[in-house]
């Protein structure tokens, strides 16, 4: 399904050559083109700033290079009107018979309605959550989830080849702490007088799992804390895969760090760093040179004991993505502590060889939890952090995974517990899933009343409340490509809010199943159009889409 709005694009770049053809206005550059929605839905339903982007170069009034614009566009199929705006938008106002005419469209693209191609089969990684593994998932691995699994989808909706994928840190000085973590808390359950490390993991998990652990093994591990620690890592990944699987989040892959050394990885990319003259010995330590490649300031790849820092595993980790394994594109989703690495990772893309375009990291603020007005800071049940499990247990997956994503990445969010449980349209969610599970309320009566409605006339279709539906309908596949672009999945819950919005002032003032049988089926096809837009972006959001609530 072609977009009107790259359609009217098109013809305003058309129309401003023509006016240059006639001397309207100067034979200027033209700039890049762009069609978008107006602020104010009164002047219509698509708008144009070329004019405005214009003035200076043409050094004219942008309301007469508008105004010239718009004197030299044929007629528009679909465009009802085109009107001159202060200070010099052209706007453009869509026929009723075109709006209508997309009702049958969206009905024949069904399930894969608003699916776009502008990815080309590129293939992209997009690696998230990537908790260490010493400890649950909490609400802030939570949001990571949803962002990634969601860009995920939308990424693949738009036409590319994408793969998820987590990075599990099972290499390094954490791992060892947590292995000692975990051997102290065994030991304490099988009865031993053991004092806990004084940088050890203390949370309550690790009791519980030092527990379990002493019941399964018995004195098997009493001497051996690398061995058990290797098992509870394996305990913990399982938990986080459960967490995961529990918000709808499945990754295709989970990379192990201790394969950048044990294959040789972390190896290949030391000796191309020196190759390249990127690596300098200072004060018994070896420095990655990254000054010399924009960065501000060198950074160390090799401390003093000989053990390479994280960003030397990192480096080496994202040469496997880029060139290795051969992504097109690579997506990371981080936490706000991470921000600081951004810089110094494109640096050493950069002396790798490799273009750091190709790497995008998207860094994610922090969650607040809150019940009303109140924050909530520890669990009730541990006294301890809050996991993401228990908030999954009390409000729900499809709660956490629309308050999620319901703020932009680089915006810290408040997730309103009591909120999220509430069964009203004060709900976000409920609200949204309500409209689709209302909507097929709606086609099992017209089942029960055996009403054939593919021969629906949607010509019938004429007051401001069905227009307005199908105005919003036809937003989502301009809704998937510029998340797809702009790597923004948080423009998802605003558009199912919006189709929702429409569909309810519909539905209250448009009785759908009539005793005037030609507009019953016309407004049949209308509701079962906005049921596969409904359908398609709770999808989209990894949501369930129910048929009754």
């Amino acid at each position: 399904m072609a977009m009107i709005k790259h359609e009217l694009a098109k013809l305003v770049e058309i129309a401003a050559r023509e006016a240059q053809s006639k001397d309207l206005i100067p034979p200027t550059a033209l700039p890049e083109v762009s069609v978008e929605r107006p602020q104010n839905p009164e002047h219509g339903d698509y708008a144009s700033t070329m004019a405005l982007k214009l003035a200076r170069a043409a050094r004219m009034n942008p309301m007469v290079i508008a105004s010239a614009i718009v004197s030299s566009f044929p007629p528009i199929p679909g465009v009802e009107d085109i009107t001159v705006v202060a200070p010099g938008f052209i706007n453009f106002r869509l026929t009723d018979n075109w709006l209508r005419e997309q009702v049958p469209v969206i009905l024949g693209a069904g399930a894969s309605y608003g699916s776009l191609d502008i990815g080309k089969g590129q293939r992209v990684q997009i690696e998230f959550v990537s908790a260490n593994p010493t400890g649950p998932l909490h609400v802030g691995n939570g949001r990571g989830a949803m962002l990634g699994n969601a860009l995920a989808n939308i990424l693949a909706a738009a036409g590319y080849s994408v793969e998820k994928e987590y990075y599990v840190n099972d290499a390094g000085s954490q791992i060892e702490v947590f292995s000692n973590s975990l051997h102290a808390r065994y030991l304490q359950a099988l009865g031993k007088d053991v004092a806990f490390p004084e940088s050890g993991y203390g949370g309550q998990y690790m009791i519980e799992v030092g527990q379990e652990l002493a019941t399964e093994y018995g004195e098997k591990y009493l001497d051996q804390p690398s061995q058990l620690g290797a098992i509870g890592l394996e305990r913990m990944l399982d938990m986080i895969r459960v967490d995961l699987a529990n918000l709808g989040v499945v990754f295709d892959s989970w990379f192990r760090e201790s394969s950048i050394y044990k294959e040789g990885k972390y190896q290949a990319i030391m000796d191309l760093l020196k190759e390249k003259g990127y690596v300098a010995e200072r004060e018994g330590a070896l420095w990655f040179t990254s000054t010399s490649l924009g960065d501000d300031k060198d950074n160390v790849l090799v401390r003093t004991t000989g053990v390479p820092t994280y960003f030397a595993a990192d480096a080496a980790y994202h040469y496997d993505k880029l060139a290795e394994r051969g992504f097109d594109r690579a997506i990371n989703i981080w936490g706000a502590d991470h921000l600081g690495h951004v810089s110094r990772l494109k640096a050493a893309l950069t002396g790798m060889g490799i273009d750091h375009q190709r790497l995008n990291v998207i860094i994610m603020q922090l969650v607040t939890l809150k019940r009303g007005a109140e924050a909530v800071r520890l669990s009730k049940r541990t006294g301890d952090i809050i996991t993401l499990r228990e908030v999954l247990e009390e409000v729900g997956a499809d709660a956490c995974r629309f308050f999620f994503l319901s703020r932009s990445a680089d915006s810290q969010m408040d997730f309103d517990l009591e909120l999220a449980k509430q069964q009203s349209n004060e709900n976000p969610v409920y609200y949204v899933q309500y409209a689709h599970a209302r909507i097929a309320s709606i086609l099992d009566l017209a089942k029960d009343r055996d009403i054939d409605f593919s021969d629906g006339d949607v010509s019938l279709l004429a007051t401001e409340a069905e227009l307005e539906l199908i105005r919003q309908m036809i937003l989502l596949p301009e809704v998937i490509e510029m998340s797809a672009h702009n790597l923004e999945p948080h423009h998802l819950p605003h558009y199912a809010q919006e189709l929702a919005a429409a569909f309810h002032s519909f539905y209250t003032v448009c009785r759908v199943v009539s005793e005037d049988i030609p507009m019953t089926k016309a407004r049949l096809k209308l509701v079962q159009a906005t049921k596969i837009g409904l359908a398609r972006t709770l999808a989209l959001m990894g949501m369930t889409v129910p048929e009754s609530m």
